[in-house]
Parts: C-alpha cells; sequence; structure tokens
C-alpha cells in the first residue's frame, strides 16, 4: 500500500484530482480519486488514493421501467416544486401552512411532500 504525502499546508484531498477528457466520443485518460477517513482509528494514514478507468462510471445495463417511471416522477415534482416557490399568490400560505407543522425541516422539504402527494394522486 502507498502511502500519501501532500505539499506542505495541504492536510488532505478529498475527491476528484483529475477526470477522463471527453473529446470526439470517447474518454481519453482515467480518474484519479483522493480520498479522506473522518472515522475514528488508531491509524495515522488516513489518505488513499485510487485510479479508477475511464469507463468505472459508465452504466452497463439498460435503464428498467421502475427506473424510467421514478425519474420521470422526480422530474416532474421538481418542476412542480421550482414552479410553487416562485408561485407569488401560493408563498405566503405555504410559509404559514410549514410553519404549523412539525415533520419536514425545511421550506423545501415539505413542499416536496406536497408535490408529490399531488403528482401521485394525478397518476392514479
Amino acid at each position: 500500500m502507498g502511502k500519501v504525502t501532500y505539499a506542505p499546508g495541504i492536510e488532505y484531498i478529498q475527491g476528484a484530482l483529475a477526470k477522463p477528457k471527453k473529446k470526439d466520443g470517447h474518454k481519453c485518460g482515467d480518474y484519479l480519486i483522493g480520498t479522506h477517513r473522518v472515522a475514528e482509528t488508531t491509524n495515522p494514514n488516513c489518505t488513499r488514493i485510487y485510479l479508477r478507468k475511464a469507463d468505472a462510471y459508465t452504466r452497463s445495463t439498460p435503464l428498467s421501467a421502475a427506473e424510467m417511471i421514478n425519474r420521470e416522477r422526480f422530474g416532474a415534482v421538481t418542476r412542480a416544486v421550482n414552479t410553487r416557490m416562485h408561485d407569488i399568490s401560493k408563498i405566503s400560505q405555504d410559509q404559514a401552512a410549514f410553519k404549523a407543522q412539525t415533520t419536514y425541516k425545511t421550506m423545501k422539504s415539505y413542499l416536496w411532500a406536497i408535490c408529490a402527494q399531488a403528482y401521485d394522486e394525478s397518476q392514479g
């Protein structure tokens, strides 16, 4: 196993250090990913670097019918939430209803619940 040492002042790097270049329909290069373990341990080596092939994150199977339905629902609810958040006629009513409830911690999660329920009811 290799040990990672960064330049002075850099404690750790987390995320993609390098990504493959997409050019003319193909990818050149590989992913270089740095990770940093935050869980408590006695091992002082808490950083790792991984090299992944350019096609490591390419889907190997086609979308299933259920996945397509879920993606369609997610997109529809997202559009409904964004529309409702910017609808001046509903903002004050939604804010009052949000303050009256205790289930949802953010206004967006509250609107997601409302819009998702409305979408599910409209789909039958």
